[in-house]
């Protein structure tokens, strides 16, 4: 009896001290900018500073304050600073459409720049890869200071819906912009423009412009610039052919399939991007035994890193991501620090022509 007696005394004891760990780990965990204060010597403020982009305070002072953080594995509850500044220091970033290595890259340099003007990134992905539309009712949930995104607004309507929520809106590639939405836009319609100039000189007569989808606004610019271009080099507009795609590899490679069976051979074909362009030619070569620059020259947007392969060599238009992200942030910097009411810009940023092997050996 003793013996168990004894065993039940050691097995309490030991889950009292395991208890008691338990709640030491707790206590731990629980570390409060109080507590960092007294480590490092300073006030409870100046732990609230330390943390704060943009706050006054000495350097000698942060380091000690981060120091002591460091050592008690504190990490700042941002709740309180929300509740008394109205301000989360957070920006929304909408994107959609990752299969195009644009959008990727320019959701890298984006997540970047934002995140080294001391904001933080809520990152909200949708199915919808054309326009901001789909977002709208997610948006209004999260407490945000702001939204970037790549995507376009689709509609005056949703233009009327952002604007009452009195958010700053940073849109690339809009057509629709209003009071508190701003867009920054590859000068589409010029691209267009020298695109047909550059075809033309190499005898462009049977040119062929593959479209994105209709509710791309980027596209439509691009087109119309493009056809322009086309009457300017005096062919006439019923030789232009129209086809359409959906930015995507495959609709690309579909849509010049079709030409095979319609028996329309293009010596030309302006692409509204990249992935399409790919598509065309090598359905260009597979379906119609054309081969490019060739028989047929062909030019894309965007410069993705596929236009430089081998394979491809497809001369392009560069958005000039790193100007677009940069006019981006000095308009999200105006916009949340202004006091005058509501910001709205648009911002032209010229796309560079990348000349490579598609055009450059054309006939």
């Amino acid at each position: 009896m003793c013996d168990i007696a004894a065993w039940h005394d050691c097995t309490v004891a030991v889950r009292l001290r395991a208890k008691h760990a338990t709640w030491e780990n707790a206590i731990i965990r629980a570390v409060t900018s109080i507590d960092v204060a007294r480590a490092a010597g300073v006030s409870q403020s100046a732990v609230s500073r330390a943390f704060s982009p943009g706050s006054s305070i000495s350097a000698r002072t942060k380091q000690k304050v981060l120091a002591a953080a460091a050592s008690l594995g504190y990490r700042p509850n941002r709740i309180p600073a929300i509740m008394l500044s109205g301000r989360s220091f957070m920006v929304g970033v909408v994107i959609g459409g990752l299969e195009n290595p644009f959008y990727a890259t320019a959701l890298e340099r984006l997540a970047t720049a934002l995140r080294e003007s001391g904001l933080q990134v809520l990152l909200m992905h949708v199915d919808d890869a054309l326009t901001l539309d789909s977002a709208l009712d997610r948006l209004v949930s999260y407490r945000i200071d702001a939204i970037v995104t790549s995507l376009a607004i689709g509609s005056k309507a949703v233009v009327q819906a952002l604007s009452q929520l009195r958010l700053p809106v940073v849109c690339f590639n809009s057509s629709h912009v209003g009071p508190w939405i701003s867009t920054v836009n590859s000068n589409n319609h010029g691209a267009g423009l020298v695109a047909a100039r550059l075809l033309g000189r190499h005898g462009m007569q049977r040119p062929l412009w593959l479209a994105g989808p209709s509710r791309n606004s980027a596209s439509r610019a691009r087109g119309r610039g493009f056809c322009q271009g086309v009457r300017d080099t005096g062919i006439p507009s019923a030789r232009l052919v129209r086809v359409q795609g959906n930015d995507t590899y495959d609709s690309g490679y579909d849509a010049i399939a079709r030409l095979q069976k319609q028996g329309i051979r293009p010596d030309a074909i302006f692409s509204s991007n990249d992935m399409m362009a790919c598509g065309a030619i090598d359905a260009l070569r597979e379906c119609m035994g054309l081969h490019c620059p060739h028989d047929v020259a062909i030019m894309g947007y965007d410069n993705i890193p596929q236009a430089a392969w081998r394979s491809y060599d497809l001369t392009s238009f560069d958005q000039q991501t790193d100007q677009m992200v940069a006019r981006a942030m000095q308009l999200l910097d105006e916009a949340l620090g202004t006091q005058d009411g509501p910001v709205s810009r648009t911002c032209i940023v010229d796309a560079q022509l990348i000349e490579r092997g598609s055009t450059r050996a054309a006939r």
